[in-house]
């Protein structure tokens, strides 16, 4: 009975310690009506993350692309394609990551979305993601020529006060519980 529990508890447990789960969009979802620039700038994307698109599957998908692409709105060439309303991506990679819909008109009015994945130690390898504002009015969409400077880096500033060491105090507890228990379960 006891190795039941301590097993239940590990399987509820042990999605929280592998990486954040980011709703694209937040509760509109993928959708055109979401500045994804600035919804992207309050997030931090960590290897191990996962970004969960929702959308309506009748109007539109994610197609994930170039940096080049990305700024051009140019849909024929993904390096993947979703459909069906709802998708799991799982960042499994450090650097930037683009992804647009591809629906004709969606990403020239904003429907896009440029991620930069940092280590899990906060860490980021490779270049932040340039991005475009989505374009106002009828203008034609603005593209950003590709750099032939040696990219550099930044790193965002370590979490600060409260807030920063007791969340990594919690994962540490999370951590230690979930090799504990089985432990415990096991001698009781």
């Amino acid at each position: 009975m006891a190795m039941t529990a301590a097993f239940l508890i590990l399987l509820l447990v042990a999605p929280a310690v592998y990486g954040a789960e980011h709703v694209v969009g937040g509760s509109s979802g993928w959708t055109q009506s979401v500045n994804y620039v600035k919804w992207a700038a309050g997030e931090t994307f960590t290897a191990g993350d996962t970004l969960l698109f929702s959308y309506g599957s009748s109007s539109h998908s994610v197609d994930q692309v170039s940096q080049a692409d990305y700024n051009s709105c140019t849909t024929g060439s993904a390096l993947a394609s979703y459909n069906g309303g709802q998708n799991t991506i799982s960042l499994t990679k450090t650097g930037p990551m683009y992804f647009l819909c591809p629906s004709f008109g969606h990403c020239g009015g904003g429907m896009k979305l440029a991620i930069n994945v940092v280590a899990a130690s906060g860490t980021p390898s490779g270049t932040p993601p340039s991005t475009t504002s989505p374009p106002t009015g009828s203008a034609a969409p603005t593209t950003t020529p590709p750099s032939t400077n040696t990219p550099t880096t930044h790193s965002p500033p370590p979490p600060s006060g409260v807030a920063g060491s007791l969340g990594n105090m919690n994962h540490l507890i999370l951590g230690i519980s979930l090799v504990l228990a089985p432990i415990i379960a096991l001698m009781g």
